[in-house]
């Protein structure tokens, strides 16, 4: 992240719309996980999804009482992110196959213990927040995440009729003694149709995309010559058929950016007993109550678990010297804001229903309705 000494310096993140092929995997994955926790909270999953040209298949694991039509919700979900088109080589006709087993037995075992839940894999997960941005995220990550958002709504909402399902944004900032001064580059690259030239898709997304976007973060554009789009110059072919798309592979996008530090493990696909994905709510839930709560302008948390066992074996906070309190304020505040068993997560946050389709694109974290995002106070 940028330092906080006398000097200026850049950070860039990127984020992807919806219907890259990574998020496509994903937005699969935890629809899955949906349909699984709405008939059934207390559901074990781990689904992974790939995508490829013309072909769509589901690997990973499953203990539910749910009845799922695996291949209904996936075409549906294709349909849903846009990919309504053969010619494309990915679509809701493509190829499908089903790999899903039943979960492994000794991980159920350590998991669904009679006295409590047992995290469902070891791992080290990492949640942070700062005061750059009202949704106290870290401004790169915000901005790429609003621009990827804001490139689909132009698509769904019919504003620019060229736009096909697929898409990144990438923002680069400009701090002086870190805090972010100034939008030094920004770079957007879209799937058109062949109709539509490269001038006019420069000009349609400055004005329709990048403009409204910035400003409303209360920055000014960058010069026109650090403005880039579709670097190779045209994109006509989204999704699969270009680059192939795997469930997980967007950890940093679906955090912060690379601004502060990930875990070992994705989310998406997962289950809240997997610490992967509700260890790292509870640990951005904790840092976002601590920067809101103004004990501190940055800070990070770190958790690890271990599998089978309810209880954290690491709980650590790092404000980066930004702390208004001492350390010990920090951690009674962070015990009196949640109990970071796996059980006491899940219900302190409300984790075992179908809210994490709305995670799938542009990062889980930032968005005011999600349990994990909600100020309290203490």
């Amino acid at each position: 992240m940028p330092n906080t000494i006398n000097s200026a310096t850049l950070f860039t993140s990127e984020s992807v719309c919806a219907g890259h092929p990574d998020k496509i995997c994903d937005a699969i994955s935890d629809a899955i996980v949906d349909a699984a926790l709405a008939q059934d909270p207390h559901s074990r999953t781990g689904i992974e999804t790939v995508a490829g040209a013309n072909r769509i298949a589901l690997f990973g694991e499953i203990k539910t009482t749910a009845d799922i039509n695996f291949e209904k919700i996936v075409r549906q979900k294709v349909a849903e992110l846009g990919y309504t088109e053969p010619a494309w080589g990915f679509s809701v006709e493509s190829e499908f196959s089903n790999d899903v087993h039943q979960q492994s037995p000794e991980i159920a075992l350590g998991v669904d213990r009679a006295e409590d839940i047992g995290a469902g894999d070891q791992g080290m997960m990492f949640g942070f927040a700062c005061d750059e941005t009202p949704e106290l995220m870290p401004l790169p990550i915000a901005l790429a995440h609003a621009l990827a958002r804001r490139i689909d709504e132009a698509r769904i909402s019919g504003e620019l009729t060229w736009l096909r399902p697929d898409g990144k944004a990438q923002v680069t900032v400009r701090y002086e003694n870190g805090r972010p001064v100034a939008i030094e580059k920004v770079v957007a690259a879209v799937a058109h149709n062949e109709e539509t030239t490269a001038e006019q898709v420069r000009a349609d997304l400055i004005k329709t995309v990048i403009e409204p976007v910035i400003t409303s973060y209360e920055f000014a554009l960058p010069a026109d010559e650090n403005i880039i789009i579709n670097g190779t110059g045209l994109w006509h072919i989204p999704g699969p058929e270009s680059d192939a798309g795997l469930t997980g592979r967007k950890i940093v996008v679906d955090t912060y950016g690379g601004y502060a530090r990930v875990g070992g493990g994705a989310f998406s696909g997962k289950d809240p007993s997997k610490v992967d994905r509700s260890g790292a709510y509870a640990a951005r839930y904790i840092a976002k109550n601590i920067v809101a709560a103004g004990l501190a302008t940055k800070c990070e948390v770190g958790l690890a678990y271990v599998i089978g066992q309810p209880l954290p074996l690491m709980q650590t906070i790092d404000t980066f010297g930004t702390s208004t309190v001492s350390e010990e304020e920090l951690y009674a505040f962070k015990d009196k804001l949640i109990d970071t068993s796996v059980k006491g997560i899940i219900d302190t946050l409300d984790l075992a229903r179908p809210i994490y389709g709305q995670t799938s694109a542009y990062g889980h974290f930032g968005k005011s309705d999600l349990p994990w995002e909600k100020v309290v106070k203490i």
